[in-house]
């Protein structure tokens, strides 16, 4: 992999990792338009996860302090409360990810054209929660809307809900910030909450999924970065960390502004160059 192919896809990984469009999905379309080998690349999407990892902790930075302040506090507080219902969250991903990593990945496989049909299953999902997002569970039978809802404006079965949201991500093509997002939303959470809670639930589960990859390699008796090189790995890192600082707040206010359906767009537009060109 040249240096400037690994800049490329870590622009790539950044935008699409917030985005609602798939970093997965994309990563492997790019990997096929330039024809990326195999040899090394799970070190570079490792390199690539970390970086938006690092993006999100700096652009939810107060937020993240808020919580860990709060549980050092060690009480039953708003940060306690918020910080569970993360927890909750990731219950679904988890069991996914140490019990059916191997049966999952053997599953899908590398086939682009499976990509192609989950990033028609994102595109509905971000349709559905543009044009009833907010609306379902928000109002009482008689037409009223209701009170001000859940502590911390998501309630735990809530959370749960959009966990299985993102353990369903795990397919190629389903994007995990879009496949939350539309989720929660259509749970009835609030657009204003939905975002922050979309990507603060991910941080641990990306984490872990890289460092359960990185375990592998080392099982296997390859050591980091030999088969791609320190350029190339320094190259997607600061794409995918620059890219991701952007796409961040940008997500985050699109998620206030109902503007999804543009993205179902974008991804009905991608799945179907697939099918015709793939």
């Amino acid at each position: 992999m040249e240096w400037w192919e690994a800049l490329l896809m870590g622009i790539v990984q950044g935008l699409t990792e917030f985005l609602p469009v798939s970093s997965s999905g994309h990563l492997m379309i790019f990997r096929e338009l330039l024809g990326v080998e195999a040899d090394g690349f799970l070190d570079f999407t490792v390199m690539v996860h970390f970086a938006t990892v690092l993006s999100t902790i700096v652009v939810f930075w107060s937020a993240i302090w808020k919580i860990l302040k709060g549980l050092f506090k060690f009480r039953y507080n708003d940060e306690t409360d918020y910080f569970l219902k993360i927890c909750v969250s990731m219950i679904p991903v988890a069991i996914v990810g140490f019990f059916f990593k191997d049966f999952v990945e053997g599953l899908f496989g590398d086939d682009i054209h499976i990509v192609g049909i989950f990033l028609l299953v994102t595109a509905l999902l971000l349709t559905l929660s543009d044009f009833f997002g907010g609306r379902i569970g928000r109002r009482a039978p008689d037409g009223s809307v209701r009170g001000e809802g859940p502590r911390n404006g998501i309630a735990y079965w809530q959370a749960l809900v959009v966990g299985l949201g993102q353990a369903c991500a795990v397919a190629p093509g389903l994007s995990r910030s879009g496949t939350t997002i539309a989720t929660g939303l259509l749970c009835g959470v609030r657009r204003e909450n939905m975002a922050q809670f979309s990507f603060l639930m991910v941080l641990i589960p990306i984490v872990g999924e890289q460092l359960l990859g990185l375990l592998d390699m080392v099982g296997g008796g390859e050591s980091f970065g030999s088969g791609i090189g320190a350029l190339p790995l320094l190259a997607g890192f600061l794409g995918a960390f620059v890219a991701g600082l952007a796409a961040c707040k940008v997500m985050v206010a699109l998620v206030r502004r109902a503007k999804l359906r543009w993205f179902a767009l974008y991804c009905l537009v991608v799945a179907l160059l697939i099918f015709v060109l793939g």
